[in-house]
């Protein structure tokens, strides 16, 4: 793998054309543009040398694509990125002309290094599933949100139930939670089997619009 000069050079000090414009610029003057960060200059950095760095990296990645999808391609190309910036963009200083490369080559080469990197962390990862498995998975615990949303129903219903008349009470606590029979609700209470159908309509509707009023 190709390495660095140990004595990074000083590009800032290459003449600059403002006359120019930037499609014009040569390598060196796009480089010191870069260097003192103009904006523009990295704008066209990008429209020049992109497709070129990502040709690098896929030329790496395209041996792995079973393990690598175009999002780790996408994260190589924003590692590279940070590289050549950090460190008061040590490694664009370092580029020297007078050693026979050309800019571009000088970037294949690093995007080239940086994609290598990321393989060997992906080497070093504990194996992983894919993460359309996640959808598949259940579990025996409560969803929490469903647990939550049958608190709140519930609590309503509880507001809405001590609204209603103590025989209405009576009414829910013979047929809904004793569970007994229209019969014996009837019998308890001393009205016909007709009338107990007929209030436990009424109940049910007048919980049901009291609660839908609090949603």
């Amino acid at each position: 793998m190709t390495t660095l000069p140990t004595r990074p050079i000083d590009r800032t000090a290459t003449a600059l054309s403002p006359q120019l414009p930037p499609t014009d610029w040569t390598d060196q003057e796009l480089l010191a543009r870069m260097l003192v960060r103009e904006g523009k200059a990295w704008r066209e950095f990008h429209r020049r040398f992109d497709r070129l760095i990502f040709r690098c990296i896929h030329k790496v990645t395209a041996r792995f694509r079973a393990v690598l999808s175009e999002e780790d391609v996408q994260e190589i190309y924003a590692q590279f990125l940070v590289e050549i910036s950090q460190r008061d963009m040590r490694k664009l200083r370092a580029f020297d002309p007078e050693r026979g490369n050309k800019l571009g080559s000088w970037l294949g080469m690093l995007a080239t290094n940086t994609a290598w990197d990321y393989l060997r962390k992906v080497a070093r990862r504990p194996p992983c599933a894919d993460l359309g498995e996640a959808q598949e998975l259940r579990s025996e615990a409560a969803d929490p949100f469903d647990d939550v949303a049958s608190r709140e129903h519930l609590g309503l219903v509880r507001a809405a139930v001590r609204e209603l008349s103590e025989k209405d009470r009576r009414f829910m606590q013979l047929y809904f939670v004793e569970g007994l029979s229209p019969d014996e609700v009837a019998a308890r209470m001393r009205v016909s089997v007709k009338t107990v159908y007929s209030k436990k309509h009424k109940i049910r509707a007048r919980l049901r619009r009291a609660v839908s009023a609090q949603l």
